[in-house]
């Protein structure tokens, strides 16, 4: 793609999306296409009413490229020698926001009904899959490993894997170190918490003391990176996915497109587990509504 700019108008004073005092240019154009940027690449909307957050989250990639411009970090992200910069802008648009154990009748459904069923329906393979979709920083796949650590004891002798997979690689490298300040802990029980992490001898930036995951669960999971939106290099069916408020930055036919393909990497009768707030839209013929949030594939089991 060539890098020259293209011959458009200079937006007007009133087309300004910043204050005149802001620290960098950024008007509603600007908005406009690095929301269709965001869409092509994430397949997140990305409303009008967002344009502070983008502003916010952009502000210091153009700090550190030196560029006064909103229009000038664009032509950067549409050029050819503006590859690595994607994986900055897709990180840094990227929404993590998680916890461990978050929405806990999940993890409760797992230990109690979904991990007997599959120690009895998988026992002649001994064979388990997991997948964390839009793993964030790793409390979800972490949290499916303590669960399946304490209720499923066999585990460890089974082929047995959590893939736990997600956009924004610098979330996946504070996943895949699994070390995480004190405060960040408090939603986990504290017998788990006592057998799967250990205490540093070091702090943070804000002093609060450090803990990290233990090998013994951390090897129980391959964090890999993923768009949700591409091609999947996934071989196997699974067993459980978890794909929790991540499909709510997505508009409807993204949705419908997504849980088509899901539906088609889980077994037959395999859970799908989504967020509180969202919704499978109209799913009939290929999931049915089994609790809150929490859906199996239609077909024979």
């Amino acid at each position: 793609m060539s890098t020259a700019r293209l011959l458009t108008p200079r937006p007007s004073r009133s087309d300004l999306k910043s204050d005149p005092e802001s620290e960098f240019q950024f008007t509603n154009r600007d908005f406009q296409t690095i929301a269709d940027m965001v869409y092509q690449r994430s397949g997140i909307v990305l409303a009008q009413s967002k344009s502070t957050m983008v502003y916010s989250r952009l502000c210091r990639r153009l700090r550190d490229l030196k560029l006064s411009r909103f229009e000038d970090y664009i032509d950067l992200l549409k050029a050819p020698h503006g590859r690595d910069e994607i994986i900055a802008f897709t990180n840094a648009m990227t929404t993590n926001l998680t916890r461990f154990f978050r929405e806990s009748h999940h993890f409760d459904a797992l230990a109690h009904d979904i991990v007997p069923y599959i120690r009895k329906h998988n026992s002649p393979n001994r064979h388990l899959r997991i997948w964390s979709a839009g793993c964030s920083s790793g409390e979800e796949p972490y949290s499916i490993a303590m669960t399946l650590s304490e209720h499923f004891p066999e585990f460890s002798s089974w082929d047995a894997r959590i893939l736990a997979t997600d956009l924004d690689t610098q979330m996946l490298e504070k996943a895949q170190l699994g070390l995480y300040p004190k405060d960040q802990l408090k939603d986990i029980p504290k017998p788990y918490l006592d057998r799967h992490f250990k205490a540093m001898s070091n702090s943070n930036d804000q002093g609060e003391p450090l803990f990290q995951v233990k090998d013994t669960l951390r090897q129980m999971i391959s964090f890999k990176p993923l768009n949700l939106l591409q091609a999947w290099p996934i071989k196997g069916q699974f067993d459980v996915i978890f794909c929790r408020n991540v499909m709510i930055y997505f508009d409807n036919p993204t949705k419908t497109e997504l849980v088509r393909r899901f539906a088609q990497v889980l077994k037959p009768g395999g859970w799908l587990i989504i967020g509180h707030s969202e919704t499978l839209l109209d799913q009939k013929s290929h999931f049915q509504l089994i609790g809150r949030t929490m859906y199996r594939q239609t077909g024979p089991e």
